[in-house]
């Protein structure tokens, strides 16, 4: 009796005993080794599949929770992770009513993990990827400036500090992961997704690309406030020949090194756990099956020990785009042999790795990899320990603070363009302002792609912020004057008439990435676009909105050219996503003030800069051409340098970090300091900078390097140092940069980085054509 009592004592003690996965005490790598082999093969690829989020809860008045599709996904599907849970726009046919508040998006989360830990035979919870290039793309958040207006600020510090409030917001609500930063080279504005980068630059790309990461991930992805940053596009994917979105690149194996990959790299080095792959192919391999990429380079070489996901769809795109894989099987087996850990969709995977699983066409230790790298990201955060989110914090979402952040950002990202005497900022004298253009009071063209609905009231147009800024005795009229692309309908004589009867016109003109209702949208999400529509949508930008000119569209430009003609001093205002063909206005508009989508408070922003309570020092991240002829401009090319054709010259109409300001600065001083050798270099660079004029205001100092002699062709020019620094108007500064090794190297004949002994120029100045100093130095 006593032996039989003794025994089942201790299977009871043994049953609860704690299973060691689900003990935070233990170490990482033997929890998820001890999950692993719990694991059936099914649950191992449910693992790996991310649905598509926005149908897995069911909202009933206040009430969510998960929905019966979520519920069978998990019991067919075992699924581990979704993505875009809380998004909201046209795609997803969520609005304003039929989407979650930041409250019922916590409760909705909240539903879904507790579904999934408690009916789940291992009680594994979920892991939930949101949208954050410039918000979290959910109702009721903050929305920033776009990335292309992000690295206009040219303030790594700002975005950081941006970054961490995304991050903040997204996990509120339940939210783990973040998509963004984007990485891609924008050197292709006819591509419809410039506006998601941080410019043409790898150098100005990857210090946004660290900011982004750090904001997001913080120290400690326990926190509670931070999210896992996932890299986009792994890689080459904003170069597609002919602008055509996630069409074929050309790009060589050393340029691949010299200029796509380091913003990557850089991401890499600061610590993101989380990279997607791009619907491009580099040397006729795609890479989402890019062994190379995928695994020689992002994990041998940079020892990147995050995930990798697909960009949706782009495991199947193995077989119905590329056509590189026979069918579903063979795909997915390449893609996790390449390194492809994660499937967004669900339908990469899925059956399609179990078949190929069984037919040995996928080894055990590879999926077994696989499935770590994403359970490593759920320990990491804690989430079998605390999985739920605290609904009552979500009241921090969109607070005052993150709107000011947003006005801020905002106002450090306007680039002004042309000031001819001085006709900015606006006379508090003046008594009569007229207000024009299709995107002077619209919310959503102001906004970019991958933004949310949103409430009316959250978002400052320029036409309100104008409003805002002037006393009662100004009259401040507007007219819309015309749309950005429909030509049918227009009120181009009401608005020249407001303009002939005021002391200034401003006119709000440029594209528009904002989604509608009525557009159809590829399962990519990508917008379709279709040659002939009865009222054409505003949306000209944006993903699926690829460009064979970059010409005002509609009838901007006749709205433009009558309103200069009345006399009346004209401010262009650029609301847009990519670089426009602005030769025109750059002859005959008084002013021109480039803001990119500034976001919810550009309004107030822009209002700030015209009426001088904020002096500009926002600097172009891409080069502005003056015909698409020219293309490619950017402005580090490779020599030769380019020379002129029959009709233009070769010189962008503006180039890559130039931006005018109410004040003027003087550089003086510069010296150079040359010490150690190789990996030991040490450049210093030390230059004064003086505010020489009346207003105080922000300079962007830039740093260039010219590689003289070089055993392989480098750029005709390299940014490698930036500073944006302030001055009171009358004071200098003494800015000081210093470079390594690194910033020297090249990837040489034998397809190495090394640093070659030889001379090399500094530069220094305003832009990438604004030379104010200049030195040689020879490294030993």
């Amino acid at each position: 009796m006593t032996a039989v009592l003794t025994t089942a004592c201790y299977q009871s003690g043994r049953a609860q005993k704690k299973a060691a996965y689900k003990d935070p005490t233990v170490a990482i790598e033997l929890r998820i080794k001890d999950l692993l082999g719990r694991m059936t093969l099914e649950e191992k690829v449910g693992q790996l599949s991310v649905l598509l989020g926005w149908d897995m809860y069911s909202k009933n008045g206040n009430a969510v929770e998960a929905s019966e599709q979520f519920k069978k996904a998990l019991a067919t599907q075992h699924t581990g992770m979704l993505w875009a849970t809380l998004r909201a726009d046209p795609w997803t046919k969520k609005t304003l009513l039929t989407g979650l508040t930041p409250v019922q998006a916590a409760k909705a989360t909240n539903a879904i993990q507790k579904y999934a830990i408690e009916n789940s035979r291992l009680n594994i919870p979920m892991l939930l990827a949101e949208e954050c290039p410039h918000g979290h793309m959910a109702i009721g958040t903050t929305v920033f400036p776009t990335s292309i207006g992000q690295s206009s600020t040219w303030n790594p510090d700002l975005i950081r500090e941006m970054a961490a409030v995304i991050a903040f917001e997204a996990r509120l609500q339940g939210a783990h992961i973040g998509y963004g930063p984007v990485l891609d080279l924008a050197r292709e504005p006819r591509w419809s997704r410039v506006e998601e980068t941080y410019g043409e630059d790898p150098v100005l790309n990857s210090r946004m690309g660290e900011a982004m990461v750090k904001g997001f991930q913080g120290n400690n992805l326990k926190s509670g406030k931070n999210i896992v940053a996932t890299l986009k596009h792994f890689t080459a994917y904003g170069v597609p020949e002919g602008g055509h979105n996630g069409g074929s690149v050309a790009v060589g194996k050393r340029e691949l090194f010299q200029s796509y990959l380091p913003p990557f790299k850089a991401a890499v080095k600061a610590g993101a756990q989380s990279v997607m792959t791009a619907y491009n192919s580099i040397d006729g391999i795609p890479c989402s099956a890019n062994h190379d990429l995928l695994t020689g380079i992002l994990r041998d070489q940079w020892g990147f020990k995050g995930f990798v996901v697909s960009d949706l769809g782009s495991i199947s795109g193995l077989v119905s785009n590329h056509h590189v894989a026979a069918n579903a099987t063979a795909g997915a087996a390449m893609a996790i042999n390449a390194g492809l850990d994660a499937d967004l969709s669900g339908y990469g995977y899925g059956p399609a790795l179990i078949d190929a699983f069984r037919k040995g066409e996928v080894k055990a230790d590879v999926l077994d990899t696989a499935v770590a790298r994403v359970l490593r990201i759920k320990m990491k955060m804690g989430l079998f320990e605390n999985p739920y989110v605290d609904v009552q914090k979500t009241k921090s979402v969109r607070n005052e603070t993150h709107i000011a952040l947003a006005r801020k950002v905002a106002s450090a990202s306007l680039v002004l363009l042309k000031n001819k005497n001085n006709v900015l900022p606006l006379s508090h004298k003046l008594k009569k302002i007229a207000v024009i253009g299709p995107n002077a009071d619209n919310i959503y063209n102001q906004l970019g792609d991958y933004t949310a609905p949103q409430d009316e009231n959250a978002v400052v147009t320029v036409l309100e912020g104008i409003k805002a800024s002037v006393g009662k005795g100004v009259e401040v009229s507007y007219a819309k004057g015309c749309a950005i692309r429909d030509t049918a309908s227009n009120g181009i004589n009401e608005a020249v008439e407001l303009a002939r009867n005021a002391e200034v016109a401003v006119v709000v003109l440029g594209g528009s990435s904002a989604r509608d209702f009525k557009t159809e949208y590829l399962n990519t999400g990508a917008a379709q676009v279709k040659a002939a529509e009865v009222t054409l949508s505003d949306m000209e930008s944006g993903e699926g909105f690829d460009r064979s000119t970059l010409d005002l569209m509609g009838r901007q430009m006749e709205l433009l050219q009558k309103i200069v003609k009345t006399g009346t001093p004209v401010v262009l205002v650029l609301i847009k996503g990519r670089p426009l063909n602005l030769n025109w206005a750059a002859d005959h508009v008084n002013a021109i003030v480039d803001a990119w989508y500034p976001g919810q408070e550009g309004g107030n922003a822009i209002a700030d800069v015209l009426f001088g309570r904020y002096n500009p020092a926002g600097r172009l991240p891409i080069s502005v051409p003056k015909s698409v002829g020219q293309l490619p401009v950017y402005y580090n090319l490779k020599k030769p340098a380019n020379h002129s054709y029959v009709e233009v010259d070769d010189r962008p109409l503006y180039p890559f970090g130039y931006g005018l300001s109410y004040t003027t600065f003087e550089y003086s001083n510069l010296n150079v300091q040359v010490s150690g050798a190789q990996e030991n270099l040490s450049v210093k660079v030390k230059l004064d900078v003086r505010n020489s004029g009346e207003r105080d205001g922000d300079e962007v100092v830039q740093l260039y390097i010219v590689d003289k002699v070089s055993s392989v062709v480098t750029p005709v020019k390299q940014l490698k140092k930036f500073k944006r620094v302030f001055l009171k108007s009358g004071l200098q500064q003494s800015v000081e940069f210093e470079l390594n090794a690194e910033d020297l190297k090249l990837y040489n004949q034998q397809m190495n980085w090394v640093l070659e002994p030889g001379d090399f120029t500094v530069t220094l100045g305003g832009s990438s054509e604004d030379v104010r100093l200049k030195r040689d130095f020879t490294v030993q």
